[in-house]
C-alpha cells in the first residue's frame, strides 16, 4: 500500500511505518499547497497529515485509491468530512492523554506570563531597560482570589481548572453538557457563555471548533468582558475574531491577551505585534515529546488497522 505523509514526523513514528508501506514522505515543516496535496493523493491509499494541511474535497477526489485520511492530532476540522463520506474514505484522528496535559500546561504558562509581564519583562531587560528593583516596576496581577472562566470543560479544560484551583482561583465554566458531579466535587460553578464572559478576570478557551462557533468571541462579547481581563486562546483560531480583537486592543480593552492559535493560521494579524500586552505563540499547545509521540503512535495504530482490513479505533467518519 502507498502512504503519503504530508509533513515531517518524529523519527520514532516514521520507523513504525517505513517497512509497512511504500512511502511518499514530505520531510519538511513547510505546509503543502492544495496542488501538491492533490499530486501526492493521486496514487495514495492513505494520507497521513497534520492539522495544518487542508485535505479538501479536491484532494480527496484526486485519490482514486484513497481509503483513509489519518490526522496527526485530535482535531480534524482540516478535513472535508462530507467529501470523505461521499467517497467512502475513512477519517481518523489521534487523541492522546499527553496532548491534553501538554496543552493545559502551556495554557497555564500563558496565563501566568500574561498576568506577570514575563514576556514583555524579558524584552525590557534585553533592551537595557532594567535598572534594579523599584516599587512600581512592571507590576502584574496576582491570580489568587481572581475568577478563571473556562469555555470548554473537556480534558484540557478540566486540567487547566485543576492547576488554577491550586492557585486559589475561583473556577467558573461553560460546557455544552453541564457537569454537575464535577461541580460538586471541585466547587466549580457553571455559567452560560454570556455570564462567564462578564464574570471572568481570566477567560481561557478550550472548546472544539465547529462552524457554529465561528467568531464566538467577537467585538460585542469583548466589550462585555472586564476592561482589565486576560483573554487566552489555545483552542482554535477562528473562535476569536482577530480584526475585532485588534479593534478592542486599540480601544484599551484587556489587561493582556495570549494567543497560541490564529484565525488564518499560519498567518496572523501583524498588527498584534504592536501591543506589549499581547503574547503570541506559534501553536505550541501539545508540542512536547510525550504528546507528539503518543499522538503518532495512535495515528499509526489507525493506519495499520485499515491496512489490515480492521476497523480503526479512532474513526470520526
Amino acid at each position: 500500500m502507498k502512504l503519503f505523509i504530508t509533513s515531517s514526523i518524529p523519527e520514532k513514528i516514521y520507523k513504525l511505518l517505513e517497512n509497512e508501506f511504500e512511502l511518499n514522505y514530505h520531510n519538511s515543516d513547510r505546509s503543502l499547497s492544495e496542488e501538491e496535496l492533490i499530486e501526492g493523493a493521486k496514487d495514495a491509499d492513505i494520507i497521513f497529515c497534520p492539522l495544518s494541511d487542508k485535505i479538501t474535497a479536491n484532494v480527496i477526489n484526486a485519490g482514486k485509491n484513497l481509503k483513509l485520511v489519518a490526522n496527526y492530532g485530535a482535531g480534524f476540522d482540516n478535513i472535508d468530512l462530507e467529501a470523505a463520506k461521499e467517497k467512502n474514505v475513512i477519517v481518523t484522528n489521534a487523541p492522546a492523554s499527553n496532548s491534553s496535559t501538554s496543552t493545559a500546561e502551556l495554557t497555564a504558562g500563558l496565563i501566568i506570563a500574561a498576568a506577570r509581564h514575563i514576556v514583555s519583562g524579558e524584552r525590557v531587560l534585553k533592551d537595557g531597560g532594567f535598572y534594579g528593583w523599584k516599587p512600581n516596576y512592571l507590576l502584574g496581577k496576582q491570580l489568587r482570589g481572581k475568577t478563571l472562566g473556562i469555555i470548554g470543560m473537556g480534558n484540557i479544560g478540566q486540567k487547566v481548572a485543576e492547576i488554577f484551583k491550586a492557585f486559589g482561583m475561583e473556577i467558573v465554566y461553560y460546557n455544552r453538557t453541564r457537569l454537575p458531579e464535577l461541580e460538586a466535587k471541585n466547587d466549580y460553578k457553571y455559567m452560560e457563555i454570556d455570564e462567564i464572559i462578564k464574570a471572568s478576570d481570566v477567560l481561557t478557551i478550550h472548546t472544539a471548533y465547529h462552524k457554529d462557533l465561528h467568531h464566538m468571541i467577537d467585538y460585542k462579547r469583548m466589550k462585555e468582558m472586564k476592561s482589565d481581563a486576560i483573554l487566552v486562546n489555545a483552542a482554535r483560531g477562528p473562535l476569536v475574531c482577530e480584526s475585532d480583537l485588534i479593534k478592542a486592543l486599540n480601544e484599551g480593552l484587556f489587561y493582556a491577551v495570549a494567543l497560541d492559535v490564529y484565525e488564518f493560521e499560519p498567518k496572523y494579524a501583524k498588527e498584534l505585534e504592536q501591543f506589549e500586552r499581547v503574547i503570541l505563540c506559534p501553536h505550541l499547545g501539545n508540542a512536547t515529546f510525550e504528546a507528539r509521540e503518543e499522538m503518532g503512535e495512535t495515528a499509526v495504530s489507525n493506519i495499520l488497522a485499515v491496512k489490515n482490513g480492521k476497523e480503526p479505533k479512532n474513526r470520526v467518519c
